[in-house]
């Protein structure tokens, strides 16, 4: 009897057992998903439903992610919550992230899922183009001084005193035929409609204006120490947000959760916009995919920032974004 040759195949049989219960006690293993904070601008509403859409259909759990929306509103400051490591990705605007650069804020965008500001103008219906704004008195918020007013006013010749305090109120608007007010495609628009059929509205973008609409910001901290996850985190948005395009019903049952305001006739009419306009999916998306950034873009928006003197013109601009995260959903 050969003794060494059973004792070998005796321990060849328990390290073969031992290791294939090792590899059914971490195939078992349950791994806790990589965290994330995103912040976004305002109360639950269609701007923001890729993400809830994402949420909702499981899409950032599918990705390995455990993300937390956080709503925004009227006293939330999100950029303040990013550089204070309360947020980890925020919801903001790359005229903003340009002056934070500016003042040396550790921030970088990553993504542009609005190809197009929905920002624009509501007038009565003797308005026939922008250029038509002469005279009239345009209602203006302290954000819009600092962003489109001063692209408006250059492009189209018009008097700094037509501006008047915009309270986020319509009804100087609707009262005063001689007064035209922002809005945004997705809600004042609405509004207005229902108020007075005949109103027009005109998007800043089809004249030329060249900011995007909300853009996903993350601090440099994160964009370095976890690049993996932002890069998911960019992937699973975007598929949320050609989803929600699609068929936006399971982003807008959160959005109506967190949102009482919020009704279907309202996120119908949003996305209708979105759609119509091509705020997510034209422009370089149309080609690109969704959430594509480009050189070209954010030098149109530096290059504007310079001219209105809303930007040092030795702002090192190059540095506001990364397109290392873009893989787009196409």
């Amino acid at each position: 009897m050969n003794i060494q040759h059973y004792v070998g195949k005796g321990r060849r049989t328990v390290i073969a057992s031992a290791l294939l219960g090792f590899v059914t006690v971490l195939s078992s293993t349950s791994y806790a998903a990589d965290k994330l904070v995103l912040q976004t601008t305002w109360y639950a509403q269609a701007e923001q439903g890729g993400y809830y859409q994402a949420l909702a259909q499981g899409i950032y759990k599918k990705y390995g992610l455990d993300v937390d929306i956080k709503i925004g509103g009227p006293q939330v400051n999100n950029m303040t919550l990013l550089l204070s490591k309360r947020a980890d990705i925020i919801i903001n605007y790359d005229l903003q992230v340009l002056k934070g650069i500016e003042s040396n804020f550790p921030i970088k965008a990553v993504a542009a899922p609005f190809q197009f500001d929905p920002q624009g103008v509501l007038t009565h219906n003797d308005v026939k183009s922008l250029a038509d704004l002469k005279g009239k008195t345009i209602l203006v918020s302290t954000s819009g001084q600092a962003s489109w007013w001063p692209w408006l006013k250059g492009k189209y010749k018009l008097d700094a005193a037509q501006a008047r305090p915009y309270t986020f109120n319509m009804q100087p608007f609707l009262a005063g035929k001689n007064v035209a007010q922002q809005a945004y495609a997705t809600s004042e628009v609405f509004q207005a409609k229902k108020a007075e059929p005949s109103s027009n509205f005109f998007l800043f973008a089809d004249a030329g204006y060249p900011a995007y609409g909300g853009i996903l910001v993350t601090r440099n901290d994160v964009n370095q120490n976890k690049p993996d996850v932002l890069r998911r985190f960019v992937k699973a948005s975007m598929e949320g947000w050609k989803n929600y395009l699609a068929d936006p019903r399971l982003g807008n049952s959160i959005i109506k959760k967190e949102n009482p305001n919020m009704n279907d006739e309202l996120l119908t009419f949003a996305v209708g916009q979105m759609r119509k306009l091509k705020l997510i999916d034209g422009g370089d998306a149309k080609t690109q995919g969704i959430g594509v950034m480009t050189d070209a873009r954010w030098k149109a928006t530096r290059d504007f920032m310079v001219s209105a003197g809303l930007l040092n013109t030795k702002t090192n601009w190059k540095t506001a974004y990364t397109t290392q995260f873009i893989k787009p959903a196409k």
